[in-house]
């Protein structure tokens, strides 16, 4: 709980000489949660009670999110402070990846693991899920589009112009042009973003590589970067931890791990157990400091086993969750 990571905290700034902040998003399995623009403010907050420093610590946790969002939190964090860094304990994805590039360097855990920041586009005008509900959207990547270009180029030996129009007219039968056409502003637009943050990391000469690579050329937005291709094939600023440095991030990790349950899937009738209700709480997101307490997003209802009889005959157990409340709280020392 936070009251117990107040002390690591402390630890954590002595040994880096700085403030630390730490911004953790969850990805327990049902209970995703993801870097949003709701969260500024909140940034704001902490940070206000921070006050400016000559240095801070970002320590990040995320599978990644909204792009714009992670832009501004990081630029936010940079008015703050002379120099940022980010520690990053485990995952560290997408729009992660993005808030990493503006640190000035990033430190990075054995296990740790960054990924690429091409995105992808969720609209109401892409390809609809087959059996999924009215909403159910196919997320369209630069990776995807790419792909099918390139399958019809290198592949299928379509060089031609009018092989090529004929690709993308197959293309736009299937996803809309409006959606293609967002998909390359969103491209452009990323790598514009990852050059402006990457210049205080990383020499000139080096830019132009890592942007291309995070952006368009890993192949998968799944694709996984540690810490040694960061260091030695992309060239980015990554520091290796001490075994003193690694054992402390790893306890802060391990006790938020415990908090969020990162890696359980909820099981409501496992939760219930003997029980015919249960209140719950779920705590899914947390942005905390030694300074500006604790913001964390949290769940909150009960859940009810009931027995129904939709026949005569036929019985069915169901679970019925009566969500109460979901939103931010705080909690300080």
């Amino acid at each position: 709980m936070y009251v117990d990571r107040i002390p690591m905290y402390e630890e954590l700034e002595v040994a880096r000489s700085s403030k630390v902040l730490v911004y953790v998003t969850g990805d327990r399995p049902g209970l995703e949660t993801k870097i949003a623009s709701e969260v500024y403010d909140l940034f704001v907050n902490q940070l206000d009670n921070i006050g400016l420093t000559d240095k801070l610590t970002l320590y990040l946790y995320t599978r990644g999110g909204d792009t714009l969002a992670a832009w501004s939190i990081i630029n936010l964090i940079k008015q703050f402070a002379d120099e940022v860094e980010v520690i990053v304990p485990s995952k560290c994805h997408s729009a992660g990846t993005l808030m990493a590039l503006g640190a000035r360097s990033i430190v990075m855990t054995k296990q740790a693991t960054l990924g690429p920041i091409d995105p992808s586009i969720n609209n109401p005008l892409n390809p609809a899920i087959p059996g999924g509900g009215p909403d159910a959207k196919v997320p369209v990547s630069v990776e995807d589009i790419k792909g099918f270009i390139e399958l019809a180029e290198e592949d299928c030996h379509l060089n031609q112009q009018g092989d090529l129009k004929d690709v993308v007219s197959i293309l736009s039968s299937h996803i809309h042009p409006l959606v293609l056409g967002s998909v390359i502003r969103a491209k452009s637009q990323i790598q514009m973003l990852a050059r402006k943050l990457i210049q205080d990391q990383v020499e000139e000469s080096k830019v132009d590589g890592i942007v291309k690579f995070l952006c368009s050329e890993s192949g998968s937005h799944d694709y996984t970067i540690h810490r040694r291709e960061a260091r030695d094939s992309l060239g980015m600023q990554i520091e290796k931890p001490d075994d003193e440095l690694y054992a402390l991030i790893k306890r802060i990790y391990d006790d938020i791990e415990t908090e969020l349950a990162l890696t359980s899937r909820f099981d409501p009738n496992s939760f219930l157990g003997v029980n015919a209700q249960k209140d719950y709480e779920l705590r899914r997101c947390l942005i905390e400091s030694r300074a500006g307490g604790s913001h964390y997003f949290v769940s909150e209802g009960i859940l009810r086993r009931q027995t129904v009889q939709p026949q005569p005959g036929v019985t069915q157990v169901l679970i019925n969750d009566q969500r109460n409340f979901e939103g931010w709280k705080h909690e300080t020392a």
